[in-house]
């Protein structure tokens, strides 16, 4: 199963971006997923992650209160909406999948798309 991750994008501090994740040979409704990002000269970070239920969502401090993680199980799409974003948001964002739970280290998903970059202007 590959996953895409898409929406990146150059914005300004204060703006919005949101992220899609879609799965090609099967719909991304069959996973629990989360999004990581990397910045430049950082590891890999997890951000948020939903259940595969949707039910359940995890979050990493930084981003609470202005990134939310859902599902449109319709579209077989996880969205990532990102709010108030700041220059320390700037980061290649990855959505990654595994067949249940959320799981805070990128060791424990199987499933992985290619990457979208956002930026950050302040």
């Amino acid at each position: 199963v590959q996953l895409q991750a898409s929406g990146g994008g150059l914005v300004q501090a204060g703006d919005s971006l949101r992220l899609s994740c879609t799965a090609s040979g099967r719909t991304v409704s069959n996973y629990a997923v989360a999004w990581f990002r990397q910045a430049p000269g950082k590891e890999r970070e997890f951000v948020a992650g939903t259940s595969r239920s949707g039910i359940s969502t995890e979050y990493v401090d930084s981003v609470k209160g202005r990134f939310t993680i859902s599902r449109d199980k319709a579209k077989g799409t996880v969205y990532l909406q990102m709010n108030s974003l700041m220059p320390e948001d700037t980061a290649v964002y990855y959505c990654a999948g595994r067949d249940r739970g959320i799981y805070y280290s990128e060791k424990d998903y199987d499933y992985w798309g290619q990457g979208t970059q956002v930026t950050v202007s302040s």
